[in-house]
């Protein structure tokens, strides 16, 4: 498995956190999920559970959607 410290929920979420001033540790705190699993999707790791992704998501006022993407990506996907 490769993790994407770039993909967009990664990303979303270690800016987020920085711009809020807090800690891994903080936010593991006040979402109630561990800390183990804020550093992981703070680097990308794939297959994390979803409803912990949105616990995390929905302290900053979002949650995961299904988002559409272009034809080009579509015909892109698994090259």
């Amino acid at each position: 498995m490769k993790w994407d410290r770039e993909n967009t929920i990664a990303q979303f979420l270690r800016d987020r956190r920085k711009k809020a001033y807090l800690t891994q540790v903080e936010l593991s705190d006040l979402t109630g999920v561990g800390l183990r699993f804020v550093r992981e999707l703070e680097q990308g790791k794939p297959n994390l559970m979803t409803d912990k992704v949105n616990q995390v998501l929905l302290f900053f006022g979002h949650t995961l959607t299904p988002t559409p993407i272009s034809d080009e990506t579509r015909r892109n996907l698994g090259k």
